[in-house]
């Protein structure tokens, strides 16, 4: 039996936190049926995520939103590191990333804010959310999956999905009930994250990290008058004197904080104040049949970095427009497989990466120390005045440099110049004449991301032969070889003539010099799975 037909919902996301919201609302955009729950009673109040990434940026820029977002954060667009008291370098974000992105800096917006923001968007297009309802039971089925779900009230309900996404946290429901392993250990310390007010030496408007000899401090920027968020390790002695840490108090932790970022640092207040414990921990999988885990669902790992709220936006950008295709029978559930084969391996990759980093930030071992409070600050501030490094710095931070270069949907053909972007890399951002006016403009924006986009460059303008079976979903975009293209695109490495199509998510999919018509059908056929008549498939 066709799916569609007895299915109450195309997907049902489990979860309505940053994943969750990201997903339904891409979802949404390409005119998916979505139904989307959370057990909690509404948005978070207070959250632990706070940097929202270049990457990111981009993202809200499509969906309209960004706009917003920049009026409600604090542009960091630098990274101040301090040891022993002393400042010892600058990370300039904003000098690094300045012809990366139109967004060359980390915005400090927390995670409450960003939850409020794709809310509202995500009701604009007609999906409310539905709190205070659980997953409580799965049982997956050829064409669909029943999904059990309880209330507030306690009263259990039964629909059925098309798929599902598990957007649902670290205790996912959806992995659980789809017997997904989720290996991995906990970090032995505890932490604490407060919202305050604080003068000191911090250099405003930018992260200042501190590091000492049994840990570190963070603090983060963020909107208001003299106002911080501070992350860092309870120290020892309150989980030996307290037998925990529940009583634990901001003005106890106070004296500690000074101890190490100087006498000069004054709390002026503390809004929020609360202590966790993390971990780090991957999925065996991140799908099993019509099931998907994503975000923290799929992976959870250090704070280092602020990489964690922005990497699973990032996997529901990913897992969306695929979603989008297979559900409307352009394609089939082949290309599904593909989420985990690029999502997973960044998940594992930033891990590993994060891992290595927070141990050397929260070890208490002498060398640690050492390494932290002296040779840490001497390399950084040694790295940041070359510029290879100082732009893997920028491109691993801000997720511009993530690529999916070994996968499937990634092509490059013969007669592609080596030089330039390769496939599986996001395309980069440029500024390029469109039209015959001949006025520069920046490219991003008129790529749309509900399709796929085809670039096409010099000896290519004239050849828009695009076969008709795929014009529904390409957008053609023929660029004029005038004298600011041909200086972009030189800087660029990309060579004229050659084409470029981009997949929804902005990653080059298939990469040739002169175009060639019967190659895009081919990999629309091989790679995408392209349905070429609807009725002859079912899902």
């Amino acid at each position: 039996m066709d799916s569609d037909a007895r299915a109450d919902t195309e997907v049902l996301v489990v979860g309505a936190g940053p994943t969750g919201l990201m997903l339904a609302n891409q979802l949404a955009r390409c005119g998916v049926n979505v139904t989307i729950i959370d057990r909690h009673g509404g948005p978070a109040e207070q959250s632990r995520a706070i940097a929202v990434q270049p990457r990111t940026l981009e993202i809200y820029a499509k969906m309209g939103v960004s706009d917003t977002a920049l009026s409600l954060g604090v542009r960091a667009t630098g990274a101040n590191l301090w040891s022993n008291g002393r400042w010892r370098t600058r990370i300039p974000v904003d000098d690094i990333g300045r012809d990366q992105s139109a967004f060359p800096f980390i915005l400090m917006l927390g995670q409450d804010d960003n939850e409020r923001i794709l809310g509202a968007t995500l009701q604009q297009q007609g999906v409310t959310i539905q709190w205070r309802t659980e997953l409580v039971a799965l049982e997956q089925h050829a064409t669909h999956v029943t999904a059990t779900l309880k209330d507030a009230s306690g009263e259990r309900r039964t629909i059925e999905a098309s798929w599902v996404a598990g957007c649902d946290g670290s205790h996912s429901a959806v992995r659980t009930l789809s017997n997904i392993e989720f290996p991995g250990e906990n970090y032995e310390h505890t932490f604490f994250v407060a919202d305050t007010e604080a003068t000191g030496p911090m250099r405003p408007g930018e992260l200042n990290i501190y590091l000492w000899r049994n840990g570190f401090h963070l603090f983060f920027p963020m909107r208001g008058e003299n106002r911080w968020r501070v992350i860092g390790i309870l120290p020892e002695r309150f989980n030996s004197q307290t037998g925990g840490h529940a009583d634990v108090t901001f003005d106890a932790l106070v004296p500690s904080i000074r101890e190490e970022a100087g006498a000069d640092l004054a709390f002026l207040a503390c809004h929020w104040f609360s202590t966790y414990r993390i971990a780090h921990r991957a999925a065996d999988h991140f799908r099993d049949r019509r099931c998907f885990v994503l975000g923290d669902a799929a992976h959870i790992h250090s704070p280092a970095g602020g990489q964690g709220m922005n990497t699973g936006l990032q996997d529901a950008y990913n897992l969306a427009w695929k979603l989008a295709l297979v559900v409307k029978k352009r394609a089939a559930a082949t290309l599904l497989d593909s989420y985990e084969q690029e999502r997973r391996p960044v998940a594992q990759r930033l891990l590993k990466t994060t891992d290595r980093a927070f141990q050397v930030l929260v070890s208490d071992r002498w060398p640690a120390a050492v390494l932290r409070t002296t040779i840490v600050a001497r390399l950084a501030a040694i790295a940041m005045r070359i510029e290879p490094l100082r732009m893997l710095a920028f491109r691993t931070i801000s997720q511009l440099g993530v690529s999916y270069p070994a996968a499937d949907l990634s092509q490059t053909l013969a007669g592609a110049s080596g030089r330039g972007p390769g496939a599986g890399e996001r395309f980069p951002w440029l500024h390029l004449a469109l039209g015959d006016a001949g006025e520069s403009a920046d490219l991003f924006e008129q790529l749309d991301d509900t399709r796929f986009n085809l670039l096409l460059f010099g000896g290519n303008v004239a050849t828009t032969n695009v076969p008709k079976t795929i014009t529904d979903i390409v957008a053609v975009h023929a660029i004029p070889a005038t004298s600011l293209n041909t200086k972009a695109l030189t800087a660029a490495g990309i060579d004229t003539p050659s084409f470029y199509l981009l997949r929804p998510d902005g990653h080059i999919g298939l990469v040739g010099g002169v175009f060639q018509p019967a190659a895009l059908t081919h990999y629309f056929s091989q790679r995408v799975h392209l349905i070429a008549d609807a009725r002859d498939h079912q899902a």
